[in-house]
């Protein structure tokens, strides 16, 4: 067995204001975040293909750091993620996604912006199966990536989802520094 299989994984439900969201973390760090009002299935099978045989521990009190950050930022009162964070992911998807931590809180990018920024133009389709592929919605923000004609697109939460946390930001300004760092 390897060390994947062996981490466990602990869980809870954030539940707050118009928000039903499953979050899991191993001890290093949040691992997952997933889409708004899904049943526990979505993260059980997420689960069984990232971490298979670690089985799902229900842990409000771990989880807790977690579910009040995302409780903050969910209320328009964080801007900046101070999470420690646990997502494995080949090379490519870790450099998507920290284009995507740079993003600006408020702003959004296409994804053929997202694929000039790491310096690869031609890599559109790529890009967009590293962002369908990240674990941490919301914290590693993938919802401020539309279509290159500022559509809202894909979405692994829903574009309900989507157009809520976008309008959730715009709502509460514009950063001019990084979301967080991977």
């Amino acid at each position: 067995m390897t060390a994947l299989t062996e981490t466990p994984l602990y869980w809870s439900l954030l539940q707050m204001d118009h928000w039903s969201i499953h979050i899991a973390a191993t001890p290093r760090g949040l691992c997952y975040v997933g889409s708004h009002n899904q049943p526990f299935a979505e993260l059980s099978a997420w689960a069984n293909r990232r971490f298979p045989g670690s089985g799902l521990r229900e842990d409000e009190a771990r989880m807790r750091p977690y579910a009040e950050e995302l409780s903050q930022y969910l209320r328009g009162e964080l801007e900046c993620f101070n999470l420690s964070l646990d997502a494995p992911g080949t090379g490519f998807q870790r450099m998507v996604w920290q284009a995507l931590a740079e993003i600006p809180y408020g702003c959004t990018e296409s994804y053929t912006g997202i694929a000039r920024k790491i310096s690869k133009p031609s890599a559109v389709r790529a890009v967009g199966a590293a962002i369908g592929a990240n674990p941490l919605l919301i914290v590693i923000p993938c919802h401020r990536v539309i279509g290159r004609n500022g559509a809202l697109t894909g979405y692994r939460g829903g574009l309900d989802m989507k157009a809520r946390l976008i309008e959730l930001e715009q709502d509460y300004g514009k950063r001019q520094e990084p979301f967080m760092r991977l």
